[in-house]
């Protein structure tokens, strides 16, 4: 049984049609001059988690403002980027009606490891300039 290209292409576009309606809400509702959900961590702690500038990063990425997205986390904007890759792999795998391979566990693996790595550089004092701005 064959299927169409727009059944195969379901689930990458229902991805799609999700980040843009993000995108959306974060254009119309700008997370530095409204109030978003605050970081847990941050607020109990006061360290920065990976997450935290993230929303505001997004916000910026959909206006353009490339700089500001750096400087709210830089890890967001670099892990959308391969998030983007990804997805294009997925859907072209898809389009293909190939099925997506999952990444080699040490792909993973150091996909973790840059993420502590981050986190515990942003909250030292020699790392600041990753803290969120």
């Amino acid at each position: 049984m064959t299927t169409t290209a727009a059944a195969r292409l379901g689930a990458p576009a229902a991805v799609a049609a999700g980040v843009v309606a993000a995108g959306a809400l974060l254009f119309v509702r700008d997370p530095r001059t409204s109030t978003y959900l605050p970081c847990p961590l941050h607020a109990m702690t006061g360290l920065w988690c990976p997450g935290c500038g993230a929303t505001r990063a997004f916000g910026d990425l959909v206006r353009g403002d490339v700089a500001s997205a750096l400087s709210s986390n830089a890890l967001a904007v670099v892990l959308l980027c391969v998030g983007a890759i990804v997805w294009a792999i997925w859907a072209r795998a898809r389009l293909r009606g190939r099925t997506f391979r999952k990444p080699a566990s040490g792909v993973v693996v150091v996909g973790i490891v840059i993420v502590l790595v981050f986190t515990v550089f942003r909250n030292l004092p020699v790392g600041s300039w990753l803290a969120p701005s």
